[in-house]
């Protein structure tokens, strides 16, 4: 309790706009530069969106500018607010403590900013957030969910993280042995496939029970895995038999190309021609072993082109300057890896339902607990404590909802907002008073969206509360006017 008394005599000049004596200004500047950027980050979004959504003439005549405003305005908000309540804390306090610069002026800023930003759109701010971690899962669409939204999952994971990272610089908590170095926990962390694992298990064991998941997640599942691991289908064994054999005859009847797909395939089936299937399993096309190789090729293809696709941007960037990158947009390590995990993943998981469907000479939902842990064992291949993390609060959400639907727990309204506005905020405490412990990823975020200035704060003088603030900017000194202080300068600098 000492340290959240203690308190400096400093105003928000020296310690937060450095760059500017006044506040009014300062806001002005910020406002502005949230502005430029949010605009450059939500006009191609919503544009690659709408494109994909196949939107009609309408919705570009009428719906995307605003639209295109409205999420700008909210993420120019929270950092226009942040700026202002840094400064209004500091004027009703008289002082600062330790939690007012970060969590106390993020807290309200966060607060009114979502409100702005409709739910039916916050999905989409998802997907930029997403894509700030190079461990997370990119998708085209994303359900908001009525409770909850995507967001705000996303921002409860970074926030997480972010408390973990920050017990761990204070020795709270210890990292498992042979485990990661703090500063790049996302890549090593063992426990992460543990986690994912258990998430997993979970996963497939509501998606093969009946109404078990639903919207986005069945939807995105049900692509991963297919969908003969569902145990109800609308059409009987027989029907599924005849349209099998409907599509032979028109393959057979129409002149096949020769190229390198129909090779592979035409190797793969000549290799699983003989292999066996399960009365009980409903891959009706393919034998076992047929099944379990396709489904590893069909994924493995879909990572590749992922991580591909996502690369070209900064591939054409360099394209003149140094053409040899070209050449790594497809040859790059983490191209296999993400293939290779959801490969894997599926082909475990189809493999091991599989068996268990001879071993046991049933199809039964409980098969999937199991083949979902093994399956987890596929992170591996990619090690994120960011997709785990995610994946692990998506499910303790799922549960939640269902706990509401069952009525045996309550319902918390504008529980999205809250769970937004305060991990945003603990974020914000970690990017002032101890930035090392920030994600890198969301610390050069805020840079981008300030035009560089969250770097500028004058974190020597909050060292004091001992979260060691200034650990890396031990060069930085400001330049402060002597005649806007209340405590004399470190190195007193003339102004002419």
């Amino acid at each position: 309790m000492a340290v959240f008394s203690k308190s400096i005599p400093h105003n928000c000049y020296e310690i937060g706009h450095t760059w500017q004596p006044s506040c009014g200004v300062s806001f002005l500047q910020i406002t502005g530069g949230a502005l430029e950027e949010s605009l450059k980050i939500y006009a191609p979004l919503y544009l690659i969106a709408a494109i994909l959504r196949k939107r009609k003439l309408d919705y570009y005549l009428h719906k995307l500018l605003p639209e295109i405003l409205q999420s700008a305005s909210f993420l120019t908000t929270n950092g226009a607010l942040y700026m202002a309540f840094f400064c209004i804390f500091r004027r009703i306090l008289g002082k600062f403590y330790s939690w007012s610069p970060g969590f106390g002026a993020a807290l309200p800023a966060s607060y009114v900013a979502i409100l702005i930003e409709r739910k039916s759109r916050r999905g989409l701010l998802t997907i930029y957030m997403a894509n700030l971690y190079p461990h997370t899962f990119r998708a085209g669409h994303h359900r908001t969910c009525p409770y909850f939204s995507m967001t705000s999952s996303l921002c409860y994971d970074m926030a997480t993280e972010t408390l973990f990272r920050m017990g761990v610089a204070r020795g709270i908590i210890t990292t498992l042995r042979n485990g990661e170095e703090l500063p790049d926990i996302n890549r090593r962390c063992n426990s992460c496939v543990l986690l994912f694992c258990i998430t997993a298990a979970m996963y497939m064991f509501f998606f093969r029970c009946k109404d078990g998941l639903k919207g986005f997640t069945f939807s995105a599942l049900r692509f991963i895995v297919g969908k003969e691991e569902i145990p109800t289908h609308s059409y009987a064994p027989e029907a599924a038999y005849a349209k099998v054999e409907q599509k032979r005859e028109k393959l057979e009847e129409k002149p096949r190309r020769v190229n390198i797909i129909a090779l592979v395939r035409k190797l793969v089936d000549s290799i699983c021609k003989h292999g066996p299937r399960h009365r009980c399993c409903k891959h009706y096309e393919d034998n076992c072993i047929s099944y379990c190789i396709k489904g590893f090729i069909r994924m493995f293809s879909v990572g590749y082109l992922i991580q591909c696709c996502l690369r070209i941007p900064s591939a054409f960037r360099h394209l003149f300057t140094q053409p040899s990158r070209l050449f790594s947009l497809f040859y790059n390590k983490e191209n296999f890896q993400l293939g290779a995990f959801l490969g894997s993943f599926v082909s475990i998981y189809k493999g091991t339902s599989c068996f268990l469907r001879w071993v046991r000479n049933l199809d039964d939902e409980l098969h999937a607990i199991i083949a979902g842990f093994l399956a987890g064992l596929s992170m591996m291949f990619y090690k994120s404590t960011t997709i785990s993390m995610y994946l692990a609060s998506k499910l303790v959400e799922t549960m939640y909802f269902k706990g509401i639907e069952a009525g045996k727990v309550p319902y918390f309204p504008h529980a999205d907002t809250i769970i937004y506005s305060i991990s945003t905020a603990i974020c914000f405490q970690a990017a002032v008073m101890e930035v090392q412990t920030l994600r890198p990823s969301y610390w050069k975020f805020l840079l981008r969206l300030t035009k560089g200035k969250f770097a500028i704060m004058n974190r020597k003088v909050l060292d004091v509360f001992g979260t060691s603030a200034s650990k890396h900017f031990q060069d930085f000194i400001p330049r402060l006017d002597p005649r806007y202080t209340t405590v004399a300068p470190e190195l007193p600098i003339e102004f002419s």
